[in-house]
């Protein structure tokens, strides 16, 4: 008989893949959230101002929390 794992030990698959607590949204989500350009939202990936997560299909998501940031840093709020 096998031990029980422990469904929220961090680890990772033989995918690469480990699994991530928050949310997160699409790339278009996030841009219709803040208000701008999916290329904006690309760049501030690009310069760390902006948390992402793969997920196993290998989509790129924006962790939700990081756009909160950067709405505060920026003095926006998010949209609905």
């Amino acid at each position: 008989m096998e031990p029980i794992q422990d469904p929220h030990q961090d680890k990772t698959s033989d995918h690469g893949f480990a699994p991530q607590v928050g949310r997160s949204v699409s790339i278009d989500q996030a841009a219709q959230l803040l208000g701008v350009s999916r290329r904006t939202i690309y760049n501030r990936i690009r310069d760390g101002r902006l948390e992402t997560v793969r997920t196993l299909g290998g989509s790129q998501r924006v962790v939700l929390d990081s756009l909160h940031e950067a709405a505060r840093l920026n003095g926006d709020r998010l949209r609905n």
